[in-house]
């Protein structure tokens, strides 16, 4: 019989806005956004729990949240101070297990089964290791224990911040039986509304459904639900998983013309972000690529090739920027994503890095 493994999810509490606020006292408690200012169009990259006490979330405009909260602090993202502080997470991670993906700068699996300390309750290794956030660092994590990483992930997300959620063997079915069909993952708010006029409320719901209706549903992705619906995910934790691409998407606030000023600011910060993980991973791209979908969910991507690899914010907004000012469809966007693929190491580039290797290396591809 295979033993059963003991998987951990860190997830740290609005990472960059709690920063912000560890770091100046007088935003403790107070309704704070980190992103682009009110008044140049910018948009949110995150908010503190004040702030989204006020319905405000990532990739609003700052001026709609500017609206809903004009005694917010509007603070610009600090990317490498996150990155510093992220690291001193990680070696606090690595005290436990060498068994650590880390998923971005702010959440990581840990497969804590055979474990340095050798500490028998994986509950016990989560409380210790928040502990050890919390007084090293000064910030909050939210922990998910459980057997598997679909459980695991579900878990840190269910009691925030600062939450500890444990799912056995045991309790699993009766925890996904009464999860909100929107907290499964893969489940956006177009497939969350089209399951919703299905009758599909919840888990229960969906574990009900068989797999030929939720293939109907899914496409290829159905088998996949029907093992999340009884709780069941084989995949390990991968800490030296070679890494295909690097990417970000964010589902507009609203709908937005392919000219509009907002646009450019939301890819602006989607790009700050995948330069962010590009980073954390030690990785530059060489492949470029933007990812639009339109209000009718069809979508396009553009790519583009370059000589040298690149993962600084600029050199990544740049090339974006390129590839949508090439772009004439009269249609307004719902989705905007970035990803960086044909990944190499940092090590290995060691040369100057050329940002304008333009139009001639530009792939359409229609989906």
């Amino acid at each position: 019989m295979n033993e059963i493994r003991k998987i951990i999810h860190i997830d740290m509490d609005a990472f960059y806005a709690s920063v912000e606020q560890r770091d100046n006292p007088k935003l403790r408690g107070k309704p704070v956004i980190v992103g682009g200012d009110p008044q140049s169009r910018g948009v949110v990259a995150t908010c503190s729990y004040e702030a989204r006490e006020y319905g405000i979330h990532s990739a609003m405009p700052s001026q709609m949240a500017y609206k809903r909260c004009p005694y917010a602090y509007f603070v610009r993202p600090r990317f490498d101070v996150y990155h510093q502080i992220s690291n001193q997470i990680r070696e606090i991670f690595y005290r436990y297990t060498d068994l650590v993906e880390p998923l971005s700068l702010d959440e990581a699996f840990l497969d804590v089964t055979n474990n340095k300390k050798n500490i028998k309750y994986a509950t016990e290794i989560a409380k210790m290791i928040k502990k050890e956030i919390l007084e090293e660092v000064g910030l909050t994590a939210s922990a998910g224990v459980s057997y598997n990483k679909f459980l695991a992930k579900l878990a840190s997300d269910y009691k925030k911040p600062s939450g500890l959620t444990v799912i056995t063997p045991e309790n699993k079915q009766e925890f996904l039986d009464k999860l909100p069909i929107n907290k499964f993952f893969g489940v956006g708010k177009v497939t969350e509304r089209n399951l919703r006029n299905l009758g599909i409320k919840n888990g229960y719901d969906l574990r009900n459904l068989e797999l030929h209706q939720l293939e109907n549903i899914f496409k290829n992705r159905g088998y996949t639900f029907y093992q999340f619906a009884r709780g069941i995910d084989y995949r390990p934790v991968q800490p030296h998983r070679e890494r295909k691409s690097v990417g970000a998407e964010t589902t507009l606030n609203h709908n937005l013309n392919i000219d509009d000023e907002d646009v450019v600011d939301i890819l602006s910060e989607i790009c700050k972000e995948v330069a962010d993980r590009l980073n954390y991973c030690d990785k530059l791209g060489k492949t470029v690529t933007l990812k639009i979908k339109f209000y009718d969910f069809t979508q396009i991507t553009r790519s583009i090739s370059l000589e040298h690899a690149i993962n600084k914010h600029e050199e990544i907004r740049t090339n974006v920027y390129n590839l949508l000012k090439n772009i004439n469809i009269n249609k307004q966007i719902r989705l905007l994503g970035v990803t960086l693929s044909n990944l190499t190491d940092k090590k290995d580039e060691c040369t100057n890095i050329t940002i304008f290797e333009y139009i001639d290396n530009i792939h359409n591809i229609n989906i």
